[in-house]
């Protein structure tokens, strides 16, 4: 478990469509476009090391796109640059933050002042999911991945923790935008399991699009 004992003001935000970062997971990337090289250079030069993963939103915002008011910020963990002058990072998710505005100055990317305060629970070692019906989530799973021609290593699952399990399938599944938002924004692990059980049925009953809009 990583802690971050300072949490700043104001960090570099990273508006990318269908990434989900959420605490206590893992979110790797690979960063290629020169506005985000800059910002990870930035961010390393920091003591906390944080960047802020947004989803950003159909709203007009600076360079004509919106952005989610809750995102989730993670520290870097792993960082290795290639021959080519692209970076493979690997945030680790501290804490989720709600935008309070987008902060005007000269860096090629975004920064937004944010507030940790609705968050607190974000930093404790772990979530438990009391209810979570393990056998019946797995059979669930297995229907769906059947129905999207998906393979998966059943014993990682299996063993898996409910937190890391729950947690993953939520950040690698294929879901929409606004389906990711409302997995992000789940006050507990257990209501983002159920969030995710709802995902599921609805894509194997044929449903397309964002089920949360």
């Amino acid at each position: 478990m990583i802690k971050v004992t300072h949490l700043p003001g104001s960090i570099p935000i990273f508006p990318l469509p269908g990434a989900l970062l959420l605490p206590r997971s893992r979110l790797p990337l690979h960063v290629f476009e020169p506005r985000y090289l800059q910002m990870l250079d930035d961010a390393l030069k920091t003591p906390e090391r944080l960047v802020g993963m947004v989803q950003p939103n159909e709203v007009a915002g600076r360079g004509g796109i919106g952005l989610q008011t809750i995102g989730c910020a993670g520290r870097i963990t792993q960082f290795s640059e290639t021959e080519d002058n692209r970076y493979m990072v690997t945030l680790s998710g501290i804490s989720r933050f709600r935008v309070v505005s987008e902060v005007d100055g000269f860096t090629p990317y975004r920064r937004c002042e944010v507030n940790w305060s609705s968050f607190g629970d974000d930093q404790l070692e772990s979530d438990e999911d009391l209810q979570f019906d393990r056998p019946r989530f797995l059979d669930l799973l297995g229907r769906y991945f059947d129905a999207q021609s998906l393979s998966a290593d059943w014993e990682t699952l299996k063993e898996a923790d409910d937190e890391l399990l729950i947690n993953s399938l939520s950040m690698m599944l294929d879901f929409g935008s606004e389906d990711k938002q409302a997995l992000l924004e789940a006050p507990s692990l257990s209501t983002r399991r159920e969030t995710l059980v709802t995902l599921i049925e609805f894509s194997l009953r044929g449903g397309e699009g964002d089920i949360m809009q």
